[in-house]
């Protein structure tokens, strides 16, 4: 693989911070227009070059900023029904305005080995120590074609700020059920070792049967499985554990089956991006009577990222600086036991890609900000790819904050692949860059890229949308 020079074409301006970028098939049209969440909760939708709000729920999301301008929560979720143009059904997950509340701990979270205590804390008082409560919705367009929403599918409690999952909803072509990718409720290490706990929420990627329609008044806010309505747990399979945020799963069919690509936030050292084929869904219901029995639910088949033992291919590490070189940072495992009990039971990552790396021609990452799948010809050297991007490349020697764009792709041998860099040729002028989305359309053959001009949700307009093109 070598290096590939792409342009970028500036499809929308000067709007709010998009989370998600997508295409859809709006009833009674013919060609697909491209839909925008942003992170304070509108939707736009761009067709023939011109921008229309197609819903705006900011009165329903979260004051957002609140933390010093830096938030992870917000409108974080849009997915359109595969029968979209039919039916008119998409999908919303969002942070619940009114939901605030003083957070998990009192303090910030590091873990300390030699402070075994320290490894096993416990979530406690749920229902008052909690950070927000984010919610999964069905919308419907209707006949006069202004969405309404029709009912709830989770109300889930958040312990922290952070780690809600981005471009959190998509559709699975193979089950065709909604897939959520939940973070693992945040904060920094998983202080609960949330993702690894079969009946916590959190830390999963979740399949919801949306063709069950189940209307629930007032759905209970939830952080266990076990808290849920049985209807509801009815509705959902777990597929995918060990999740510490993930910027979305997508799939790339290939010798008729699909690839799912899933990208993990990193900690202390490293972004990763894992791939795999097949997987053994379990259902909820299975989980909580299990847990009721007390017996064990079979693991086979399940897919386990690793974390909170490990980040990507290395165990979970604390950095500290050393005291007789300031230059040189100590690498402590964070949690042995952890990373031990989960070795044999992980996917080894496609991919790793460093915070820092003395190679050349590589970027050293900030985080992990979109994944997907690119099956496109106009981009020949891209074809059959997947492109992720991150956040903010490390560069002390510019005064401006840039993204990075890579790629890389499969080896048909199952082991894990270097990346190499896209170059996108535009002048970006004085403004800082952060890349905070990456989309397509819904065959994959076009890619969209989300910039924003601050790190601060809260600095409003600062935001372009745009194509990458040859």
């Amino acid at each position: 693989m070598k290096n590939v020079k792409v342009n970028l074409h500036p499809i929308v301006s000067d709007i709010n911070l998009p989370t998600v970028l997508k295409t859809a098939l709006l009833p009674g049209d013919s060609s697909e227009s491209v839909f925008i969440a942003t992170q304070v909760g509108e939707v736009l939708s761009i067709r023939n070059g011109v921008a229309r709000t197609f819903l705006d729920i900011r009165h329903r999301v979260i004051q957002l900023g609140s933390k010093g301008g830096y938030d992870e929560r917000g409108l974080v979720g849009l997915a359109f029904h595969p029968a979209f143009s039919q039916n008119g059904l998409f999908y919303l997950h969002y942070s619940v305005v009114g939901t605030q509340g003083p957070g998990a701990l009192s303090d910030s979270y590091e873990p300390d080995p030699c402070d075994p205590t320290s490894l096993s804390l416990k979530w406690k008082n749920r229902e008052t120590q909690f950070d927000h409560i984010d919610t999964v919705e069905e919308w419907v367009l209707s006949s006069n074609g202004k969405p309404q929403k029709r009912r709830t599918l989770l109300n889930l409690r958040r312990p922290f700020f952070n780690h809600n999952g981005v471009n959190s909803l998509t559709f699975s072509p193979e089950t065709g059920k909604l897939v959520l990718t939940n973070g693992d409720g945040g904060s920094g290490f998983d202080p609960f070792d949330l993702c690894q706990d079969l009946m916590e929420i959190a830390g999963k990627i979740i399949e919801i049967d949306v063709s069950k329609d189940t209307f629930i008044d007032d759905l209970p806010a939830v952080s266990r499985f076990d808290e849920l309505p049985i209807s509801v747990q009815e509705t959902l399979t777990v597929i995918v554990i060990g999740v510490r945020n993930a910027p979305g799963i997508c799939f790339q069919q290939k010798n008729n089956r699909y690839i799912k690509y899933v990208g993990q936030v990193g900690q202390e050292l490293v972004e990763s991006i894992f791939s795999f084929t097949d997987y053994k869904p379990i259902s909820v219901k299975e989980i909580v009577v299990d847990n009721e029995k007390k017996s064990k639910t079979n693991h086979d088949g399940l897919i386990n990222l690793g974390w909170r033992g490990w980040e990507g291919d290395f165990p979970s590490p604390i950095l500290r600086d050393c005291p007789d070189n300031s230059d040189v940072e100590e690498k402590v495992i964070a949690f042995y036991n952890d990373a031990v009990i989960t070795s044999t039971k992980r996917i080894r990552p496609l991919l790793n890609y460093f915070h820092e790396d003395p190679r050349p021609d590589k970027f050293r990452g900030t985080a992990l900000t979109g994944v997907q799948a690119y099956v496109g010809s106009r981009i020949p050297e891209l074809q059959g790819s997947v492109v992720f991007i991150d956040f903010a490349k490390k560069d002390e020697s510019k005064e401006q904050t840039k993204g990075a764009l890579a790629y890389s792709k499969v080896r048909m041998d199952g082991q894990p692949h270097d990346f190499s860099v896209i170059e996108p040729v535009y002048d970006f002028g004085s403004e800082d860059a952060y890349y905070v989305s990456l989309g397509t359309d819904r065959n994959q053959r076009r890619l969209f890229l989300g910039a924003y001009g601050s790190s601060k949700v809260a600095d409003y307009n600062k935001g372009t949308v745009f194509e990458i093109v040859p």
